[in-house]
């Protein structure tokens, strides 16, 4: 058990040490606003994994920043429900609950289809034409990394169509709040041992939404979004809750 865990202490400097090469992001302007930014990255790509503690100090000198601008940033990713501060132990990245997972999957249906619904039927205008050309090269991502056996990459692909999906939207607010919770959705991901399992699936039925909604039938790819997000929600949400069990 002591070696496992010298091992994950190692592998956890050695990434945080990674984040050297994301000082140059900060600019002149180092705010707390852009260090959440590349942390949130970091952590939704999967290199702070839930559960981890984040140090202060070694994150703080990787980036360059002040301890009081590193604070910042992790009390607004906390705010984003990615981070939790535990009492005299530290800052830690959160551990979605099944009930967490549960109240993502409310929100998604909610509003990815009101997206999709809002849309109205073809022939659409200039900005709605760019956001369903967004959808299309997603599912066109996912297919090159399901083909390319890149699993991770097919992960993210997912990630951002669902992106383009709310984008159809066209309100900045509704993008930012689906960022956040598609964020808490990929610390579920990270947690499962096998996201091919969770991702390949619905690449057909991606397809099948943008096609739907490149012939102009938003009736048609709000249903079937619908009936993706349910069978999504229904078999994550049991693998996920069979995992938290086993620890």
């Amino acid at each position: 058990m002591a070696g496992g865990a010298a091992k994950n202490d190692q592998w956890r400097l050695t990434e945080v040490a990674s984040l050297e090469g994301d000082r140059a992001l900060l600019g002149r302007s180092s705010t707390a606003e852009r260090v959440a930014d590349i942390l949130r990255d970091r952590i939704t790509e999967g290199f702070f994994p839930p559960g981890a503690r984040l140090s202060e100090e070694s994150i703080g000198g990787a980036l360059g920043v002040s301890r009081n601008t590193l604070r910042e940033a992790f009390r607004l990713l906390t705010h984003e429900r990615l981070l939790v501060h535990e009492l005299n132990r530290g800052v830690f990245v959160r551990v979605v609950t099944v009930e967490d997972l549960e109240d993502i999957y409310r929100v998604r249906m909610l509003v990815e289809c009101a997206a999709v619904r809002g849309l109205g039927p073809g022939p659409y205008d200039a900005a709605a034409t760019g956001a369903i050309a967004a959808i299309e090269a997603a599912v066109q991502a996912g297919e090159d990394a399901s083909e390319g056996r890149e699993w991770q990459a097919l992960s993210t692909a997912n990630i951002r169509f669902h992106q383009a999906v709310v984008a159809l939207a066209g309100s900045p607010r509704t993008d930012e709040l689906m960022r956040g919770v598609l964020a808490e959705l990929r610390l579920v991901f990270h947690v499962m041992a096998d996201p091919r399992r969770f991702h390949a699936p619905y690449l057909t039925r991606n397809r099948h939404i943008v096609e739907a909604l490149q012939a102009g039938d938003t009736a048609e790819a709000e249903g079937l979004l619908l009936s993706y997000l349910e069978d999504s929600r229904t078999q994550l949400s049991g693998a996920y809750a069979q995992r938290i069990a086993e620890g």
